[in-house]
């Protein structure tokens, strides 16, 4: 596996969407629209994330041994997470409250102590309502009237999906992204890696599950990680 030459290709998908997503937020805001994500904003800091491995390889290379200590820290309450959670709403659900905020979450000054390598879900999460609807546990603090004004805002709103107030076309513009860390595993690996932001950043300095990897084989790869204790389907997804 060449992973110079992986962390090469993550940093140029990377820089991609940067340009692509400054140039439609400049065309965005310049006929009215309005993005309320800003600098010292972390309110959806505690969210699950989920990436490729690619991305893993990428983010691991440039952590200090103090910030790789904390996101192994991190990864041991998600992996907790993972195993009390009976379904994947109530994991999401419990990370916001119990795993909490980012490792590399400078909370002083509200910014990304690894804003450089941060993941594609980081990057293209931008919110069209203010931060005070980004915050766990925020919809369902909503009154039953605020709840219909907010539902009524997502449906109508152009820029949004439906569902949510995040901005889906800064989301649509990450799949080139994904595609590619996509075909990356494949021609690398044989498989896809995708999983938890911190579980799998620690990974890559587990010998044991890096060298699971070199099966190149989905099965093989499933049963190795199995017996070695090391995987969770929430967690750990294999393609």
């Amino acid at each position: 596996m060449d992973h110079k030459n992986i962390t090469k290709e993550v940093r140029k998908a990377y820089r991609k969407y940067d340009e692509h997503a400054r140039d439609w937020i400049e065309g965005y805001t310049a006929q009215g629209g309005r993005i309320y994500c800003q600098a010292g904003c972390f309110k959806c800091c505690d969210m699950p994330i989920r990436i490729s491995w690619a991305e893993a390889l990428t983010i691991s290379e440039s952590l200090s041994e103090e910030q790789f200590l904390k996101v192994q820290r991190h990864a041991h309450k998600v992996w907790i997470n993972a195993q009390k959670s009976r379904n994947s709403d109530e994991y999401a659900e419990n990370h916001r409250k119990f795993v909490g905020f980012c490792p590399l979450l400078d909370k002083k000054s509200g910014g990304c102590t690894l804003y450089g390598d941060r993941p594609i879900r980081c990057r293209d999460t931008y919110s069209g309502l203010p931060a005070q609807f980004c915050g766990a546990g925020a919809l369902e603090k909503l009154t039953p009237q605020e709840h219909k004004n907010y539902q009524r805002t997502v449906r109508s709103g152009e820029v949004f999906d439906g569902y949510s107030h995040y901005i889906a076309p800064l989301e649509d513009l990450s799949l080139p992204a994904w595609k590619r860390f996509s075909l990356i595993m494949k021609r690398e690996m044989g498989l896809e890696v995708w999983g938890d932001f911190w579980y799998l950043v620690t990974m890559t300095r587990n010998p044991e599950f890096v060298q699971a990897l070199t099966l190149k084989n989905r099965k093989k790869v499933l049963q190795e990680l199995q017996k070695l204790g090391l995987y969770h389907e929430e967690i750990v997804q294999l393609d």
